[in-house]
This record gives structure tokens, sequence and C-alpha cells, in this order.
């Protein structure tokens, strides 16, 4: 686990314990047996930043996993066992289920996604519509769930969307400023209609174009015109109820920000034996 990992696992129980656990206090100093379980099938992920809760917390916990990342958990599976404190087991179990909930969740939606479009080539990326503090372990649970990571940030790929372009004064004139002072980073092109993907497909140097709201009839037109010549990617307003027909349209790669943004954390438990 890097650095930065731990860094937000702590502040999650700094956020969480501040001065000290009140309620954990009022325990006996006992020894217990305690299990996490699925209350729902998911992907699981997020088991080094749950680890990491209860070993900051008390590194005489002791955990036995019986899943790892990636793997499928069925409803009321056990996923580990635990023994240690009472006390300290109560005090890092809502940091430790906040963290395996949230990315399990991700995990699950995206592969949820993935499933759907799995007869065809389309790849399913993720965003930077993801949670502040939690961009790595979200990213981390995408790839979990069969996704990819496209960039992690603004800092390792270009990416010229509308308002770049706006400000540059044309598609070519931005394209042409990125190159030369980005000359070894990806560069993607977000295009709004068939005439700039036009004009995107004349440039060199554009490692991908970016089809963003097109409708289906205007995506799988896009996608003859640049066949040879440069990959797409769709994106805007995808879902569940529209992916197939976007991924059936030939499109190399399709982003959706809502694996990130739009979930609903697994329902896991933590009881005492």
């Amino acid at each position: 686990m890097s650095k930065d990992s731990l860094n937000v696992v702590q502040q999650a129980l700094n956020e969480d314990i501040g001065s000290g656990d009140v309620s954990a206090s009022l325990l006996p100093d006992t020894q217990v047996s305690a299990s996490i379980v699925a209350r729902e099938s998911a992907i699981i992920c997020g088991i080094d930043y749950a680890q990491q809760a209860f070993s900051l917390t008390d590194d005489s916990i002791q955990i036995n996993w019986q899943i790892a990342d990636g793997d499928q958990a069925v409803e009321n599976q056990t996923l580990c066992t635990l023994s240690g404190l009472a006390s300290s087991i109560v005090s890092a179990e809502r940091v430790a289920l906040n963290f395996l909930q949230t990315l399990s969740a991700v995990a699950t939606q995206t592969q949820t996604l993935v499933e759907k479009i799995s007869h065809t080539k389309t790849q399913l990326l993720d965003t930077r519509k993801t949670i502040p503090g939690l961009r790595l372990a979200q990213k981390q649970a995408v790839k979990c769930g069969g996704g990819v990571n496209p960039r992690l940030g603004l800092y390792d790929c270009v990416m010229l969307k509308e308002n770049h372009i706006i400000a540059a004064g044309s598609i070519k004139q931005a394209v042409q400023s990125a190159i030369e002072k980005y000359p070894d980073l990806p560069l993607i092109v977000e295009v709004e209609n068939l005439d700039q993907l036009q004009q995107a497909l004349v440039l060199d140097g554009i490692t991908r174009a970016l089809c963003d709201n097109f409708s289906i009839d205007d995506l799988a037109e896009a996608v003859v015109l640049a066949k040879g010549k440069l990959p797409l990617e769709a994106s805007g307003n995808i879902g569940v109820h529209n992916i197939v027909a976007t991924a059936n349209t030939g499109v190399d790669y399709i982003s959706i920000g809502s694996i990130t943004k739009n979930i609903q954390a697994i329902d896991l438990s933590l009881r005492f034996s």
C-alpha cells in the first residue's frame, strides 16, 4: 500500500475517532472474535484499505481474509474473520467498512457494465469524477471490476475539452499548442459533432478523439469516418440503458463517470461471534 493510501486511511480514522472513541472506552479489555459478512452479492474491493484501518488502530488485531480483491462474493458470505480487543475492533469498524463498501460498489458497478459489452471490442474507461481523496482507491476498484484507468489526473495526459478549444481559438490551434509543449504525453481531443471530428482526423499527434454526447447514429458514422485513422471514445449520458447500443457502434472506448460518482454502497456487516 502506498504512502498516499495510508495517509487516506489515517485521515479517515482521525476524522472518526478524533480525541478518542468514547463508546469503545466503556468496553472491558477482552479479546473477541468477529467476522465481516456480505449481505448482498458483490465484487469485493478495498481489502488493503480495510486491513490498514484495523492495523493503524491496533496492530495486534489479527485478520484472516477468505476472499481477495476482484473476487465475487455471494449473499451472506463471510469475507474475513478477526480477533483482537473488542474496543479496538469497534473503533476501526466503521472506517474499514466505509472503504470496503464504497470500493466494492465501484468494482461491482464497473463489472456489471463490462459484462454487458463483453461481446464487443469496446473497453470501459473511468473518469476524473471521483470522490475527493479517493482517486487512487476508486481507480483500483475500477480495475477490479474489469475497467481501465485512462489517466490519473490533469498531469499525465492532455485532454482538450470544449473550453480549452474555445480559449485556444480552434481545435487545430489547441492541438498544435499541446504537441509543442507536451510532445510525450497522450493527447485526447473532445469533439461535439461530426464536423469537429473531421477537423481532428486531419491533424497529426492526437491519441484519440472523444465523441461527447453523440447520438447512436452519429456515433456509428463517426466510427466509419475514423476507421484506420484514430481510436474513438464515446462519453456523455451513457449508462446501463444504452451502453450496449453504444458499444455495438464499434467505438474503441466508452468512458462513464457514474461508475465512481453515482454508487450505492454494498451492504456489509461486522458482528462479534
